[in-house]
């Protein structure tokens, strides 16, 4: 491991982290008052850059720009989140959304609960997921019995830093700093490659600069646009159709409000954000091919074609079941576009309860499902994703007909193409990565949630691996999460971390050979030549006597 690079990297990171603090502190000052926004975000704006120069200072080396591999740009890219998450999570803490340092009166174990509660809620941020722990009981701005919006009544600024955090987190910290920091790090193909695991991301551009600012600009336009939508819609306020954009191309999911979408009541508003959460799940390579009209070759991408079909069946089955359990027509169309779009492409706004007793058990079963595939490779949406999921399902059904015809030679292709046997292996190791860590995640949240049921606890890791959010059982969409204990937040905190790097790249962290230091393995690569010539010439001295 060249840990110079991972310095150089990270440190970066930290850096660029400055400027969306130092905003937010301008906007808490604005909409807030300058005393919150020197508590919540002085601090942070301090120690994100002093620590990212100190690493640039003292970790660096004059060659360290044109010594990035796969391996450093994977271990960076899965290190990034915790950093930047601890750095993110010090407004929640500091500037009162928990109990914190500065709350009058709190004792330790509060100030401590109040440390996890930040952590989860900026964790549940940058990684997308949308699930929150802003309640009565955890917050000192809700006061019970009295506030009837909790999440409503945080500071406004604080908010703000809230959907940024998963703004940022859609796209990615990684292509942001690509973007910025390109002519600085090199081998940004290498971080791309770690950050959208699989066969995903397409050149849009001949330089990876470009490409990053061409996705970055189409991911700001489509932002603009659904705020400039939602705040002429009649039903949403200024900041409400900010908040809500900078939420919902992101696929995170974090509202102003308890009821989420809920609480408008619009079918315009639902529509529009419809419409954007499903974009969100689209490859964002498709489209730019729209935004530049090349829609044949957009529309007659595979994986979007399966995406249309997906959400569509998924919409009608959802339909049927609430028309048969007694819903009316329209509102059971309405409900299920809105819940099937939202918990397909892991967005997690929610419209309604969906544990209500109206919303039969099949639909539960669908909306998991859902939840556990996501939607489309190189879209900003969580789960297994489609593309993975079809190749799979391509690869089960050749071995199935291999079993009839043994001598049958098939090909694994995707929109015409064969896909490389590598690529197929880190497909199905993903797979198997993903039902063995379910398994694991789900008897180890059990033991640190005695008390609630195999449902809530299978479907709170479901949700966390597949970076959706609001989930079934006890932490359904009228719920938060603050009703697990520290160590259960932690515990899916880290899912949600594993979710958004898509398993792999986190498994890759955790290895040992990642950390092996660069002598360890140049030696080990030296013997291994050394061993394969010895045995070359042996060969060859072995053909000479033979043929004499």
């Amino acid at each position: 491991m060249r840990f110079d690079v991972l310095y150089l990297i990270l440190g970066w990171t930290l850096i660029a982290l400055t400027l969306p603090l130092f905003l937010c502190g301008l906007i808490t000052w604005w909409l807030d008052d300058l005393e919150l926004a020197l508590y919540a975000f002085a601090l942070p704006a301090i120690v994100s850059p002093t620590i990212g120069l100190l690493m640039l200072s003292l970790g660096t080396r004059m060659d360290t720009t044109e010594r990035l591999r796969d391996r450093e740009a994977f271990a960076a890219v899965a290190l990034v989140w915790p950093i930047a998450v601890f750095i993110g999570s010090l407004p929640f803490w500091l500037g009162g959304v928990f109990v914190g340092p500065f709350t009058p009166d709190a004792s330790f174990a509060d100030i401590a609960r109040g440390a996890v509660n930040s952590w989860f809620e900026s964790m549940s941020g940058f990684t997308t997921t949308g699930a929150t722990v802003i309640t009565h009981n955890m917050s000192p701005n809700c006061i019970p019995g009295t506030t009837v919006d909790c999440i409503n009544a945080q500071p406004r600024g604080l908010l703000i830093w809230r959907s940024l955090t998963q703004w940022f987190g859609g796209m990615g910290i990684i292509m942001l700093g690509m973007m910025i920091l390109s002519r600085v790090i090199g081998g940004g193909m290498a971080l791309a490659r770690a950050e959208l695991t699989g066969p995903s991301l397409s050149r849009l551009r001949p330089k990876l600069k470009q490409t990053a600012f061409a996705l970055w600009g189409l991911y700001l336009f489509l932002t603009l646009l659904e705020f400039l939508l939602l705040y002429f819609s009649g039903s949403m306020n200024l900041f409400d159709s900010v908040n809500h954009a900078l939420t919902t191309m992101p696929s995170g999911g974090f509202s102003t409000r308890d009821a989420s979408i809920g609480f408008y009541d619009s079918f315009l508003v639902e529509s529009i954000i419809i419409i954007f959460m499903f974009l969100a799940g689209v490859n964002f390579t498709l489209l730019w091919f729209i935004r530049d009209g090349d829609f044949k070759r957009a529309f007659g991408d595979e994986e979007f074609r399966n995406y249309v079909v997906y959400v569509t069946v998924g919409i009608l089955a959802v339909f049927v079941a609430l028309v048969a359990s007694g819903t009316s027509a329209g509102r059971a169309l309405r409900n299920s576009m809105f819940q099937v779009v939202s918990i397909g492409t892991s967005t997690g706004y929610t419209s309604t309860d969906y544990m209500d007793a109206s919303w039969p058990l099949v639909t539960h079963l669908i909306l998991f499902i859902l939840m556990v595939v996501g939607a489309s490779a190189g879209s900003t949406s969580g789960g297994l994703k489609l593309l993975r999921v079809t190749l799979a399902f391509k690869v089960a059904m050749r071995e199935l007909v291999r079993i009839a015809q043994p001598r049958k030679v098939e090909q694994i292709r995707m929109n015409g193409e064969v896909v490389e046997q590598n690529q197929i292996g880190l497909i199905v190791g993903m797979l198997f990565v993903w039902v063995g860590l379910f398994f694991i995640s789900s008897l180890i949240l059990a033991i640190f949630m005695p008390g609630d049921t195999f449902e809530s606890v299978t479907m709170v890791v479901a949700s966390s691996l597949g970076n959706t959010g609001p989930t079934l059982g006890d932490y359904g969409p009228s719920s938060t999460w603050a009703g697990m204990n520290s160590g259960a937040l932690l515990i899916t905190s880290v899912l949600m971390w594993f979710g958004r790097l898509e398993l792999l790249t986190a498994v890759i962290l955790i290895h040992p050979r990642t950390w092996r230091r660069e002598s360890r393995v140049h030696s080990d690569r030296s013997a291994i030549a050394l061993f394969r010539r010895i045995m070359e010439e042996k060969d060859e001295k072995k053909n000479r006597d033979e043929s004499k």
